[in-house]
Formats: C-alpha cells, sequence, structure tokens
C-alpha cells in the first residue's frame, strides 16, 4: 500500500464516516426513537395531567433518548473502531484516537528504506527515507510517546488531525501517510521532503538574504499562518528551524506538535508554556491562559527580525530573563497592559524603571520605513496591536519596491537544516574561530552592531532577574499548564 492510497483515501472520507451498515443501524435507531418520542407525547396530551406529571414523564423521556443517543454513539464508536481493526491499525490508537486516523490505511515499514537522521525535537526524531516503490524522498517523523498512556495518544492524535484539517495549502507542510501496525508500538508520520529549513539557511556564512528574497519568505509564511487561524487552528511554535524550504523555493510551516485549535471563547484555560523560548511573546511569558492566534504574529516578527540581524534577536537564557530582554528591545508595557491582559500578577516583573523603546535605534537605520513598520507591528507588546496575518499580506512592506521575488526564482542551495547549522557551531567551538555572530557583524548596522553590544552589557538586566527570580517559584505555582 502506498502514500497515494492513503493519500486519496484520506480525501475521499470526511472524519465522521462510517460504514453503511453503522449509518443503517443509526437511522434506524433514530427513527424508532421518533416514533416513541410523537406516541408519547400524543398519550399525554390525549388525556388531562397535571403539570408535575408532565414535567416527570419529560425528565423520563429525555433520560431515555440521552441513553438511547449515547448507545447509538456506542455503536458508531464500536463500528469506526471495527473498520480500523480491519484495516491494519493497532487497537490502542483506534481506541482512543479514532477520528485522528478514520479513513486511512496504515503503510507499511518495509515499503520506505530510512536514511539519516534530519531533525531533533523533544517529542520526536525526523529521518529522511525514500520510498522504494517509487524512488522519491520523503521526512519521517518518529512521534514519542507511551501506547499505555492515553492522554500521550490523545495529544499525538491532536496533531494527525490538525495536520488531515490544513492539508492541499502550499505553504503548511503535507501529511501523507501514517507507518505504523497493530503489532508496532510506534508511528512514524510521513511528510513530504523538504531540503532546508531557514534556521540553516539564515545561519550559513555563506548565505545573505536579499530584501525581495526576505519577502518571499515572509509572505509565504504569512500566507501559510494566514490559512491556519482561518481554519482554527493556532501553530505555537513558530520559529525558523519549524519553516521548510525546498529547492523550488517554497516555505512551509512544519511542526505542529504544539499546535491547538483556538475559539473566540475558549471552553478552558490554555497552557503558557508554548512555543520556544526565544520566539514567545510576552503574554505567554507573563502566564497568560487565554490567548488567540496574536502569538503566532510575535513569533513571526521574530522571524522576520532574524533574517535581517541573521541570528536570533532575543536570546534570553530563562523566562525572566527573556521577558526583561524583551522590554529592553521593544520599551516597557503601560499601565493598561497589565490591565486588559488580566495579568495583574505579572507585577512581579515590572522593571524598577521602565525601559524606553530601542526598536527603531536597533533596525530603523538598515530598514526602509514600510520595513520597520511592519516589523513594529509584529512585534506589538500588546497582542491585539499585532493584527492579523491576513491584515499583514496587505502591508505596505509587500506592495513597495523591491518586491518580494517568486519561489522558483531563489538560488538553490545544498541541504541545509538546523542540525547543519548546529553542527557548523560546534565545528568552530573546537576550532576556536568567532562564532555566527562574528561573520554576522559584518554585514550589519549600526543599529544591529550597538545591539550586539549592548548584549555583552547586561547588568542591569541581570538585577532585574534577580529580584524576580526569588519570586519565579511562587508565580510558577500560580501559572497551572491545563492543555
Amino acid at each position: 500500500m502506498g502514500c497515494a492510497a492513503s493519500r486519496h483515501g484520506a480525501v475521499s472520507s470526511p472524519p465522521y464516516d462510517v460504514s453503511s451498515s453503522c449509518s443503517y443501524n443509526m437511522s434506524r435507531s433514530a427513527s424508532a426513537s421518533a416514533d416513541l418520542g410523537s406516541s408519547s407525547a400524543l398519550s399525554i396530551w390525549s388525556r388531562p395531567v397535571r403539570l408535575e406529571a408532565f414535567d416527570e414523564e419529560d425528565d423520563e423521556r429525555r433520560r431515555l433518548s440521552g441513553r438511547d443517543a449515547a448507545a447509538r454513539l456506542g455503536n458508531v464508536r464500536r463500528c469506526m473502531e471495527g473498520e480500523q481493526a480491519a484495516a491494519g491499525w493497532p487497537s490502542w490508537l483506534s481506541a482512543v484516537a479514532a477520528e485522528a486516523v478514520h479513513g486511512w490505511v496504515p503503510l507499511r515499514a518495509e515499503s520506505f528504506e530510512r536514511l539519516e537522521k534530519i531533525g531533533q525535537g523533544t517529542y520526536s526524531s525526523v529521518f529522511r527515507a525514500r520510498e522504494l516503490a517509487t524512488g522519491r524522498l520523503v521526512a519521517l517523523k518518529k512521534v514519542r510517546f507511551d501506547s499505555v498512556e492515553p492522554e500521550s495518544v490523545r495529544f499525538m492524535a491532536r496533531e494527525i488531525l490538525i495536520l488531515r484539517r490544513l492539508r492541499g495549502h502550499p505553504n503548511v507542510v503535507g501529511l501523507e501517510g501514517i507507518i505504523t501496525s497493530r503489532s508496532s508500538p510506534s508511528i512514524y508520520l510521513v511528510f513530504e521532503y523538504l531540503e532546508h529549513d531557514l534556521a540553516g539557511l539564515s545561519s550559513s556564512p555563506d548565505i545573505t538574504f536579499t530584501e525581495p528574497q526576505i519577502k518571499c519568505y515572509m509572505r509565504q509564511l504569512l500566507e501559510g499562518l494566514a490559512h491556519c487561524h482561518a481554519r482554527g487552528v493556532m501553530h505555537r511554535d513558530i520559529k525558523c528551524a519549524n519553516l521548510l524550504v525546498n529547492n523550488s523555493g517554497e516555505l512551509k510551516v512544519a511542526d505542529f506538535g504544539l499546535a491547538n485549535l483556538f475559539a473566540p471563547a475558549p471552553a478552558a484555560p490554555l497552557t503558557s508554556r508554548v512555543v520556544t523560548l526565544w520566539y514567545r511573546p510576552p503574554e505567554l511569558l507573563l502566564g497568560a491562559t487565554a490567548y488567540e492566534p496574536s502569538v503566532d504574529l510575535w513569533s513571526a516578527g521574530c522571524v522576520f527580525a532574524e533574517m535581517h540581524a541573521r541570528r536570533p534577536v532575543l536570546q534570553g537564557r530563562t523566562e525572566v530573563e527573556q521577558i526583561h530582554r524583551i522590554f529592553k528591545l521593544c520599551g516597557s508595557p503601560p499601565e493598561d497592559f497589565w490591565r486588559r491582559l488580566g495579568l495583574s500578577h505579572g507585577a512581579v516583573f515590572r522593571p524598577q524603571q521602565p525601559y524606553p523603546s530601542r526598536l527603531r535605534d536597533t533596525f530603523a537605520a538598515s530598514m526602509p520605513d514600510h520595513t520597520f513598520r511592519l516589523l513594529a507591528t509584529l512585534l506589538s507588546l500588546d497582542p491585539a496591536g499585532r493584527g492579523t496575518a491576513a491584515a499583514a499580506l496587505d502591508a505596505e512592506y509587500f506592495t513597495t519596491a523591491p518586491y518580494a521575488c517568486e519561489p522558483e526564482s531563489l538560488p538553490k542551495y545544498a541541504p541545509n537544516k538546523e542540525m547543519d547549522a548546529k553542527l557548523r557551531e560546534e565545528s568552530r567551538r573546537r576550532s576556536n574561530l568567532p562564532s555566527q555572530g562574528g561573520e554576522a557583524d559584518k554585514g550589519l548596522s549600526r543599529g544591529h552592531k550597538s545591539m550586539r553590544l549592548q548584549d555583552t552589557n547586561q547588568s542591569h538586566v541581570h538585577a532585574e532577574v534577580r529580584r524576580c527570580r526569588g519570586r519565579w517559584a511562587h508565580l510558577r505555582v500560580l501559572f497551572s499548564v491545563h492543555r
């Protein structure tokens, strides 16, 4: 069974489809229930009854209807599990994540030749592989989880459901299938293969992005985010390493392991402990548990700045240091920031004296006004000030020369990923050569260099960190991790 069969099955089968026999049983049960309900209603109204008697019978009818609905739902679930067992899905997966794999057929591990490791995360490893039947390259993501722990399986299932919801957009990485079997406790997600990620490209000493190239990458990033947000998905881990690029110049948002659905009025609090530290927005660092897709736009602003500076611009070592680095670059938030976002306990992090914004001093000298305005919008301390991904695509930045180049006109590079960047940095350390920061300084503006010099003298930031660190353990108790 090849990837093509799995893909077609996924497209033709909606998430809640069941077999014809299941549908027949459901409709028959529903009809019987409707008939029972109508006859009961007629018998009540054909004779005088006390209001209390009507209420009692109505309550009983609701109880019967609820039990009948639960029974029908149970029948549907058993039918789905039966179909998935016949398709070859392991019982531990179909019992907890039936909806995630419904309509698909598992791929077989022996259909692929696993090559080298190309990525490593907290919860997964990524390998380059070859599909033997076609010879084409794919990426295999081995997900680490405990198959006997339902909650662990549910998190993995959520990633699959979100990837299926987002399929078909040119700027979102495509899930092509799942490798597992009834006898296997592990799962590989099969993705299209892309040769690079933005972390590897932007940190390479041999690569310097032009303004049209940066515009091309940013346009594709925002297109991908606009699609995610329109489909009700927050990525919650946008960073250069999760933005993949192929040799056709296409950028695709990847790694939805921390992604979640959002609603205007969420039913339950969200966890604030998402997004890689250097790309995490201030509201999450301050413990917000009700937030929206604007968290992704802050991260996109960090990526935008990184492509210009050729290094991450907010490199805190702890959460406390990270929030003070943000305040030092973007300025201290106004008083109503804490009140409007419900972050009254965030007063713990308020600096003893306010920071002025240094964003313009740091970047404006090397950027046209329209470029700086987009950066300032994305790096707004106020989540509402960041706008939306769709609005960012309409910014003057994209309608002013030099225009974004077309993806196919981007240079062709040798494979270059975050892992390659780490190997380069390790090689430099062993050879006692200057880090990438030293190389990058050659192309930075005076403002960028001043930012680097300021980063070497952080005594006042460290003083704030020491002031807050004693209260941080207590504050962590308040920041409960809900989901």
